[in-house]
């Protein structure tokens, strides 16, 4: 039976809810893949999500579509801790390898705009 870590690696896309001070949620749907036990993202440094990540690593997951508008199994809470530029950099290879060709032209793209230090990999630890 796959665990709910298995079950978000599989899917293309997983919405990523953070939560702001006052504690209403902002959901965001992104590219998700998982290695050593955690579910990795990566996303702009300067995006919301990172500054609310930094206040509260609370989270929840879900799997979605595209635009996050249809969501589908299981919600999971889970703990996001931002990573340093090495582990960010595994992010980015980890996401270049799941969405293939895709993914390779959305990281290199990301690069050449603006740096390497133009985004950030979040590394999530799902409840049990």
């Amino acid at each position: 039976m796959p665990t709910a870590l298995d079950r978000l690696a599989d899917e293309k896309y997983v919405q990523l809810t953070t939560f702001r001070r006052d504690g209403r949620a902002v959901p965001t749907p992104i590219w998700a893949v998982a290695e050593n036990g955690e579910l990795y993202v990566w996303t702009p440094r300067d995006s919301g999500k990172v500054k609310r990540i930094r206040n509260n690593g609370r989270v929840e997951v879900t799997a979605c579509d595209l635009r996050g508008s249809r969501t589908h199994g299981a919600t999971v809470s889970g703990t996001a801790r931002l990573l340093d530029d090495a582990e960010t950099d595994r992010v980015r290879t980890l996401i270049g390898r799941k969405y293939g060709v895709i993914g390779f032209l959305s990281v290199t793209g990301s690069i050449l705009r603006g740096g390497k230090r133009r985004t950030v990999g979040v590394a999530i630890t799902l409840d049990a």
